[in-house]
């Protein structure tokens, strides 16, 4: 009876803010930080890398895109090389900046459009856990449930843990609503909780067209850019704390 909460962090760049990194680390337990390319920079990775570790939170690296401007939501097409330079040059920003505050990464989380994209074509997903391998095959690859990205991942022998997501709303093949359309976000916490309830006591996600899907889940995330992440995420542990799951880091809900 675990759980794992996770949210995306670090994602302002220089006195620009974004999200409420400080309100989320006192509820989540694992935290995607933003390696540069679509958000954070080298102090507020080190600012929050350290937070989180003093507060006992797992973290991991959170790549993307080079797109500062489209908040790495935008999609580009690269080569499988360029896509393994990407992730690798960012896993090891993380990994640098880790060791410089006394943190640990200890799992890879690919953003937005780059981890969108690999959920449904496999030589992309293939070319980021090439990438996460030669860097260091232990760490955790967090993908979403079902995605072509958490099958590359098992077969390249990483360890996979299987994401749900809190604040979006499912089609019926497992992949999330585009954000282009206006159904795709789920804002009303109760809501929220009620769809992660559903994956982790019954398995299952009700999709847009009324279908139930069938979901595996280990971790749950929160995007922390949201104007009401902070509101849903800790409503979220409530809830699931109250139905008798424990909130507890990555590593940990993987057995390690």
């Amino acid at each position: 009876m675990k759980f794992n909460l996770n949210a995306d962090m670090a994602e302002g760049y220089g006195p620009w803010k974004m999200g409420d990194d400080d309100g989320l680390l006192e509820v989540v337990k694992t935290a995607n930080i933003a390696c540069g390319f679509h958000g954070g920079d080298h102090n507020i990775m080190a600012q929050v890398m350290e937070k989180a570790t003093q507060r006992g939170v797992s973290i991991g690296s959170h790549p993307s895109f080079l797109d500062l401007h489209g908040f790495g939501r935008r999609q580009m097409h690269l080569s499988g090389a360029e896509i393994e330079r990407l992730m690798a040059y960012q896993i090891g920003a993380s990994l640098g900046m880790a060791a410089l505050v006394g943190a640990e990464i200890t799992h890879v989380k690919p953003h937005g459009a780059i981890s969108n994209m690999a959920c449904a074509d496999g030589d992309m997903a293939q070319a980021i856990c090439r990438a996460i391998v030669a860097v260091d095959k232990e760490l955790i690859l967090l993908a979403p449930a079902l995605s072509q990205l958490a099958e590359k991942g098992s077969a390249a022998g990483l360890p996979v843990a299987q994401e749900v997501f809190a604040d979006r709303t499912y089609l019926n093949d497992g992949q999330l609503c585009p954000r282009s359309r206006k159904e795709a976000l789920i804002e009303d916490p109760e809501e929220a909780l009620q769809q992660c309830l559903s994956i982790f006591e019954e398995g299952k996600v009700r999709t847009l067209d009324g279908t139930w899907l069938s979901l595996p889940s280990q971790s749950i995330c929160v995007h922390g850019d949201g104007a009401s992440a902070l509101a849903l995420a800790k409503h979220v542990k409530q809830g699931m704390e109250q139905a008798g799951y424990e909130n507890v880091a990555l590593p940990e809900m993987m057995g390690a």
